[in-house]
C-alpha cells in the first residue's frame, strides 16, 4: 500500500530556510547550506540536468536516488511554488504529477521530463485525493513548504518522516515545527545514519486519538 512522506532537510536549530527567503532567493539567507549534502551527490547532478558524469557517489546519494524512486507524486504549498518556479531548471526535477495547494487558480503546467503541475483550490485534502490517484502504488511526497507540512500532520495524512539534520546554525527564519501544538501521531524512531555533511533520521508516524480539550493549531 503506497505511504505519504515528509523528507526534508533541516539546521541543527529546526529551521528549514534562513530569513529573507523569497522567488530568486530560495530558501534566504544561509538557507543553501542545509542542502549541501545533497547538492554534492550525483542523483542530484543527474535530476538537475547532469549527464550523469558528476556529483558524488555513496550512501547520500543512495539515499538521494532511493526517495526519487518512491514518489510518484508530490504535494507542496504555493509559497514553495514560487521560490522554485524561477530557480528550477527547464527539465523540472520531480518527473512526475506536483499538487500546489494555492488560492490562485492557474491551468496546468507541464515541463519537459515529465513533471506537470497541477493547481489545487479547493485545500490540502484534495490535493492528498488527487496525488494519492496520480501515485498509483508508489508514494507520496509531502514537499513543504512548513504550512502544508504542519497541516499534513495535522490531519493525520503522514505516514513516515525522514529529517536530514545539517550541522548548521540559522539563528532565525522559517522553523518546520514552530506553532504545531497537536498531530494526530507520534514518531517512532525507525533509523539513523550519519556522513560528513548531514544525520538522516527516518520515524514512523503511528495515528493517534487528539484528547478533545488540546487545541489545535
Amino acid at each position: 500500500m503506497s505511504k505519504v512522506f515528509v523528507d526534508v532537510g533541516l539546521s541543527l536549530d529546526g529551521f528549514l530556510a534562513g530569513p529573507g527567503r523569497r522567488p530568486g532567493h530560495p530558501l534566504g539567507d544561509g538557507g543553501l547550506a542545509i542542502h549541501e549534502w545533497m547538492f554534492a551527490t550525483a542523483a542530484f547532478a543527474e535530476r538537475h540536468g547532469g549527464d550523469g558524469g558528476g556529483g558524488e557517489r555513496g550512501p547520500d546519494d543512495e539515499l538521494v536516488r532511493a526517495v526519487f524512486a518512491r514518489t510518484g507524486a508530490y504535494v507542496m504549498g504555493r509559497c514553495m511554488f514560487d521560490e522554485g518556479e524561477v530557480g528550477w531548471p527547464e527539465h523540472a526535477p520531480f518527473h512526475a504529477p506536483v499538487f500546489v495547494v494555492t488560492r490562485h487558480a492557474r491551468a496546468p503546467w507541464g515541463r519537459p521530463g515529465g513533471t506537470t503541475f497541477h493547481f489545487v483550490t479547493d485545500g490540502l485534502a484534495s490535493a492528498m485525493r488527487q496525488a494519492r490517484a496520480a501515485a498509483g502504488e508508489r508514494d507520496v511526497r509531502v514537499s513543504g513548504g512548513a504550512d502544508v507540512i504542519q497541516q499534513a500532520f495535522e490531519d493525520g495524512h503522514v505516514d513516515e518522516l525522514t529529517l536530514h539534520v545539517a550541522p548548521v546554525l540559522l539563528g532565525q527564519g522559517l522553523r518546520l515545527f514552530d506553532g504545531m501544538v497537536a498531530t494526530r501521531c507520534r514518531f517512532e524512531p525507525l533509523a539513523a545514519a550519519a556522513s560528513p555533511r548531514v544525520q538522516h533520521l527516518h520515524f514512523r508516524c503511528v495515528p493517534r486519538s487528539l484528547p478533545t480539550s488540546e487545541p489545535r493549531s
